[in-house]
């Protein structure tokens, strides 16, 4: 009796996950997300906002790379006040270079991931769409997977079209 109960419960587990891999998709979120981010102009939107911050930190650094070939150069026949003078201006403008380069780099930070953050929810948005409209349970990274037969379906450029 314990046998039959045995057999008859491995039976019904494999033809349950026989079933359950009939509702299984892959998707390529690295595509997928390169894709989108290509098609949205992300990056040519990100670099118009922070254009103007980037060119006047490389004026600053040209600025101060200036003051700094002038002190080397001129350095040692320069009057001891003049010197003085020079170095602590380019220690000053040093500092508020280093200051405004790390905010610039926060800031673009911050919006890269925001931008980012968009992108993942209308991708996940259009993979949810895409599952539900086509009856798949679950999709699963292409990525993660080690293995995947012929059978399991990839569903990127479905989510791709679906994504607007």
């Amino acid at each position: 009796m314990k046998k039959w109960l045995l057999a008859a419960g491995l039976g019904l587990a494999m033809v349950t996950s026989a079933q359950a891999a009939d509702k299984i998709a892959i998707v390529n979120m690295g595509s997928l997300f390169q894709q989108v981010a290509q098609k949205t102009g992300v990056s040519q939107t990100l670099e118009n906002e922070f254009k103007g911050r980037a060119a006047e930190l490389q004026r600053q650094e040209s600025d101060l790379q200036a003051k700094m070939q002038r002190l080397q150069r001129d350095g040692s026949t320069m009057k001891a006040a003049d010197r003085s003078k020079l170095e602590k201006d380019i220690m000053s403008q040093r500092q508020a270079f280093s200051q405004k380069a790390q905010q610039f780099e926060q800031d673009r930070a911050r919006r890269s991931n925001e931008e980012r953050g968009k992108l993942v929810t209308r991708i996940q948005a259009a993979v949810k769409t895409v599952a539900s409209s086509q009856n798949i349970d679950l999709v699963v990274d292409a990525n993660t997977v080690a293995y995947s037969g012929n059978d399991v379906k990839d569903i990127t450029t479905d989510v791709l079209n679906q994504v607007k």
